[in-house]
């Protein structure tokens, strides 16, 4: 692929972020700060390049993005090693990130469930369980969002491209856009 093209699939989905899901990432910051207000956590998951953007929300949300304030309470689902190989090695990778949602997740918090494709076993499973725990559920998803879009309560897919690196690059714009918009409103 040229450069041009690249370019071009870039803007269509900044296009697409600015335009058509921006309600929806409004919407999606108003449902992190009601857990923020409430005391409560936001939790992270998603495979590979999505584990990374995980991990990357939750220390923007421990650490801070933009403003100096109190941390807020988000943890990644995809880093504790010894958990992760534990539940994959007894009960299968299917259930990584459920059963920490079962140990760690309460009413009122937020899972934040990523999956370019929208159809990874575990992150289905995790919004299942979320959901049925109490849990508001976001999924960040592509194309028409595979599965995870008929599972969560709020989904922001990259619809306009069947690029991975395009919908990931959409991702991280919409999780930037959205701890500017949470601290924002917290301050």
């Amino acid at each position: 692929m040229n450069l041009n093209q690249i370019e071009a699939d870039y803007r269509a989905v900044a296009d697409s972020i600015f335009g058509d899901l921006r309600p929806e990432i409004e919407a999606a910051a108003d449902d992190l700060v009601a857990a923020v207000r409430g005391g409560h956590k936001v939790l992270f998951c998603g495979n590979g390049g999505s584990a990374a953007d995980a991990q990357h929300f939750a220390g923007e949300f421990v650490n801070r993005f933009l403003l100096e304030r109190r941390p807020y309470a988000g943890l990644a689902l995809s880093t504790d090693t010894s958990v992760l190989t534990a539940i994959g090695n007894d009960y299968g990778y299917e259930q990584v990130f459920e059963k920490q949602i079962l140990a760690l997740g309460q009413p009122g918090d937020v899972l934040v469930a990523i999956s370019t494709s929208g159809n990874a076993p575990n992150v289905c499973r995790a919004v299942r369980v979320a959901k049925a725990a109490g849990l508001r559920t976001i999924g960040m998803t592509g194309g028409k969002g595979g599965k995870l879009a008929d599972l969560a309560d709020r989904v922001l897919s990259i619809a306009c491209t069947p690029s991975t690196p395009r919908i990931q690059e959409g991702h991280q714009l919409m999780m930037h856009i959205m701890c500017e918009r949470v601290e924002e409103i917290l301050r």
